[in-house]
């Protein structure tokens, strides 16, 4: 007979190992782009939690600061229940892709998507 503690009942992952995939492959994305946003003179990081832990630690910082971010992802995720839990990591991933999108434009372009468009 197994018995489960309160802590065990409550931890319950997205069953979606795709979600849970591309909502570390975007976190790495995004990870690397605000670390570039240091090393390059055209790019500002707006986050200041971001920006506070590069002021204490350097580049290090923001790793630890993404490392941060993605802990309280996974932990709301966790505790949240079916299906608010999908719900809730989807729209982390969207977020996600709209982030890493527009870092990755602003790197390679130097310039903003939505000036690229002209709005």
């Amino acid at each position: 007979m197994a018995v489960a503690t309160p802590l065990t009942r409550r931890l319950d992952p997205p069953a979606s190992i795709e979600l849970r995939v591309a909502f570390f492959i975007l976190w790495s994305i995004d990870t690397v782009a605000a670390t570039l946003f240091f090393l390059v003179p055209y790019a500002t990081e707006l986050n200041p939690v971001t920006v506070f832990f590069y002021g204490l630690f350097g580049l290090p910082g923001v790793v630890l600061a993404a490392v941060c971010y993605a802990g309280v992802v996974v932990v709301i995720g966790h505790v949240l229940s079916e299906p608010l839990d999908v719900r809730f990591v989807v729209s982390v991933v969207l977020l996600y892709v709209v982030f890493a999108a527009n870092n990755i434009v602003l790197l390679l372009a130097r310039e903003p998507p939505h000036e690229l468009l002209g709005l």
